[in-house]
């Protein structure tokens, strides 16, 4: 007889005392990333929320407002039934809202270009940043503010300032520059950033709060009726 099989208990062989000891591996391992999100869960979300303030900060100047954006939340019905709604961050003064700040996805030559923008009460561009990217080091990262103050050079426009049919890079005929060896990616930025006006000129009411006003017909005269609350 082997000796290490006259050593070995006789329970060792058997299916159900290894499937005993890989259930316990795995519920102990379990436990363990278990533990370890709910001790890491709250330092996360403090993280990401003081990286969304600074954010906010670069494009909602805090001396315009009184109240916390990051608190005052709106978020707009989806535009499709495979797309996320829309979160709208609020800057009130005294409290009514004179700007909001929302992030908007642009594409690039690597892929998703992840954008926050804010937009005054008008409909003006207070500020843009990127927030992540894939673009190409030395040339399409030139979106990034460390990198080039193209992304600046947005602050202060609307549709108008340029026209709207001028919110295109150079080369495809518009207002903005592109990069040199690198169109893909400012022309998925000025898209990206004209949308998102789209987007706050389409629904202005909603997320300005602005009621609309009911209407009837009374021999023939339309009346208004102004809706409160």
């Amino acid at each position: 007889m082997n000796k290490k099989s006259a050593v070995e208990p006789g329970y060792r062989n058997k299916i159900s005392y290894h499937t005993i000891l890989l259930g316990g591996t795995a519920f102990v391992f379990g436990a363990l990333i278990t533990f370890a999100h709910i001790t890491t869960h709250d330092d996360i979300a403090l993280r990401l929320q003081e990286d969304m303030l600074a954010s906010l900060h670069q494009v909602l100047p805090p001396a315009i407002y009184d109240n916390k954006p990051l608190d005052d939340t709106l978020t707009l019905k989806p535009d499709g039934p495979n797309q996320a709604g829309l979160k709208i961050y609020r800057a009130r003064k005294a409290g009514k809202i004179v700007g909001v700040a929302f992030e908007i996805t642009g594409t690039g030559y690597g892929g998703a270009i992840e954008i926050i923008m804010g937009v005054d009460k008008d409909g003006k561009i207070l500020g843009v940043r990127v927030i992540s990217h894939h673009e190409t080091p030395g040339l399409g990262d030139k979106i990034e503010l460390s990198k080039s103050n193209w992304i600046t050079k947005f602050k202060g426009l609307f549709f108008g300032n340029p026209k709207k049919d001028k919110w295109k890079v150079k080369k495809d005929g518009g207002y903005f520059d592109q990069f040199t060896g690198a169109t893909i990616t400012p022309r998925g930025v000025v898209k990206a950033i004209k949308h998102g006006l789209e987007l706050f000129e389409k629904n202005r009411s909603q997320i300005l709060g602005i009621k609309t006003p009911l209407k009837t017909s009374l021999n023939g005269t339309t009346i208004f009726f102004r809706r409160y609350g």
